[in-house]
């Protein structure tokens, strides 16, 4: 009985901790696109809060530190990768949990890094759960539909790899590539036209998670054995997701610190 018990509570954490979104790789890129659309006094606000930290190195620290025993990390913070879409409905009819959830985080957060009189080291984590948030959003599984912890369920292989789809998009289909987050950085960013930037250029969350959702209705795969068909289908729509994610990461940071 008490190995069972072990062993059930180890799965229990370990399906918690495939809910990142995009690995540490698509995180990064998010972070490292967004600094290269932001304003001057974006800008200097950021350096102010995070004087030797880019948006990169910030963007994976809500992921990394999951395991620290701290209750605002084992249990107030851990709804606040994703929100639940039911297929064929919007966000906006179904709402957040009570105890709330990516969206509802991000609004609290914005407020905190906004707050000159909050203490700095809470203003400092709440900027890194901005980028972090933003780019969770555009992962198309952290819109989950409620029924299979956001694709952590459906188990298959990739590449001949025990693997599942909510980890075929947070990391197999980037790092497939073998490419650093700094090459990705470099090759998404030069892809992105004046155009497309521009259109990218929202701030509204409500947009980035009815966009996720009606993605992910359309990424759940026919066999449970993909390899080269599928990435060949969605790489091009996960590294878009990367693409819009660092734009609108720069888009929300910038009319958060606009004077």
């Amino acid at each position: 009985m008490k190995k069972l018990l072990i062993a059930s509570t180890l799965l229990a954490v370990s399906s918690m901790q495939q809910a990142h979104a995009w690995g540490q790789t698509g995180h990064r890129v998010t972070g490292a696109i967004a600094e290269q659309y932001l304003t001057d006094e974006a800008k200097a606000a950021i350096k102010q809060l995070l004087p030797n930290e880019s948006l990169a190195e910030a963007s994976t620290y809500a992921d990394e530190m999951r395991s620290n025993p701290n209750e605002f990390w084992q249990k107030e913070a851990r709804p606040y990768h994703y929100v639940t879409v039911p297929e064929g409905k919007h966000y906006h009819e179904v709402g957040a949990p009570e105890e709330g959830d990516a969206f509802t985080a991000l609004q609290k957060f914005s407020k905190i890094v906004k707050d000159v009189t909050a203490p700095l080291e809470e203003r400092q984590r709440a900027l890194r759960f901005i980028v972090h948030i933003i780019g969770d959003l555009h992962q198309p599984l952290h819109a989950g539909n409620g029924i299979d912890k956001g694709g952590n369920d459906v188990k298959l292989e990739f590449f001949w790899d025990d693997s599942n789809l909510h980890r075929v998009w947070d990391s197999g289909l980037i790092d497939r590539r073998q490419l650093s987050f700094t090459e990705w950085t470099q090759w998404l960013s030069e892809k992105i036209t004046p155009e497309q930037a521009a259109a990218w250029n929202i701030i509204d969350p409500l947009v980035y998670i009815a966009e996720s959702a009606v993605i992910r209705d359309t990424i759940y795969p026919e066999t449970e054995r993909l390899s080269y068909d599928y990435l060949y289908q969605h790489l091009p729509t996960a590294t878009k997701r990367l693409q819009e994610g660092g734009v609108r990461i720069a888009a929300h940071l910038n009319d958060l610190f606009k004077q």
